[in-house]
């Protein structure tokens, strides 16, 4: 089964760990404008994929159709700016999809490792594993008093990104959120919505993330995110405490949303996210017996517009989709 199906650490809150180190091989230029080097990277990079390991296989982007391209874009393992303007793209990926590496992005690679749930100090440990081969292989353009090199300032250093996606619904209902990420915000985090820089929150989740990463350590960036990532937890906690006590008004909430999924003959994207929302909190807290997680999780992946084409192998206008939506959900909630 995929990462982003199965449940981890805390994953009643905290949906998934991403961590990215962004690099550049030596003997090329950076940020690649002209084709006949942008292919001498890719031939580099694809000669070489199998000295990588990991079950990395290399895929053109010109060979991915529009609707698996936009079903990576939904699973957050690329951005919908590289997939969708980046012609001459090309991405490294395992069968898992646990690992995803980017080529000619804003660097030469962009390495992604995820995991569910709240996992930094493993993931971290697993893409340096990944790192580390890679470097072997290639060789990155490196700077004794910069460290790793990239085509954008702010990413010098560690080179290292990373984050965590949180699901924080009961702070939006006790109206606490802005609050408590005016607070983290000094801890020196990005707060960014569903799919990362410049979106916005779907389903009540949010992407947290490191802001610095020259003149930290590795360690030091997880060691904070952690530190954050841990205080959310715990609000998001006392908030669900705080919601329990009138449980009637909240068990109305989560049913009436339970019925509108289940019994919807047509749901948008957007209402069935926030409804799955809803959901989810209640199954997390066992007042939804109906539902068991791994329910939740496939709810929350089939009825993105391109996973749910993609699952039932047709493309549908608007409309139709929104039809097919509620069929997908009545169907997962029913199966065995």
């Amino acid at each position: 089964m995929n990462w982003y199906l199965q449940s981890g650490k805390d994953s009643d809150i905290v949906t998934s760990t991403r961590i990215r180190f962004r690099r550049n091989l030596q003997g090329f230029k950076f940020n690649l404008k002209n084709n006949t080097e942008i292919e001498k990277l890719k031939n580099k990079i694809k000669e070489n994929t199998y000295a990588i390991g990991y079950g990395l296989k290399y895929i053109e982007l010109k060979d991915i159709d529009d609707i698996t391209k936009m079903s990576l874009v939904e699973k957050n393992l690329v951005s919908a700016e590289y997939i969708l303007k980046n012609e001459l793209g090309a991405i490294l990926i395992n069968d898992e999809e646990n690992i995803c590496i980017t080529v000619n992005d804003e660097d030469h690679l962009n390495i992604q490792v995820f995991n569910s749930g709240l996992d930094l100090e493993n993931t971290l440990n697993f893409a340096i594993e990944i790192d580390k081969k890679i470097e072997e292989t290639f060789g990155y353009s490196t700077n004794k008093k910069y460290g790793y090199l990239t085509s954008l300032p702010t990413n010098c250093g560690t080179g290292l990104k990373a984050s965590v996606k949180v699901h924080l619904p009961a702070l939006e209902k006790t109206k606490n959120i802005q609050k408590v990420f005016y607070t983290i915000n000094n801890f020196g985090v990005n707060i960014d919505g569903a799919y990362g820089e410049n979106t916005k929150e779907v389903g009540d989740i949010y992407q947290i993330s490191n802001k610095r990463t020259l003149g930290v350590s590795e360690n030091d960036i997880i060691e904070n995110l952690k530190i954050v990532t841990e205080k959310l937890i715990e609000q998001e906690r006392n908030a669900r405490k705080f919601l329990a006590k009138d449980s009637i008004d909240l068990e109305d909430i989560v049913y009436r949303s339970y019925g509108i999924l289940k019994y919807s003959r047509k749901i948008s994207f957007e209402e069935a996210h926030k409804m799955i929302s809803n959901v989810k909190l209640g199954t997390d807290l066992g007042l939804l017996p109906e539902l068991t997680d791994s329910k939740v999780q496939k709810l929350i992946l089939y009825t993105k517009p391109a996973n749910m084409q993609k699952s039932l192998g047709e493309q549908y206008e608007i409309l139709e989709r929104d039809i097919k939506r509620a069929e997908v959900i009545k169907n997962i909630m029913n199966e065995k």
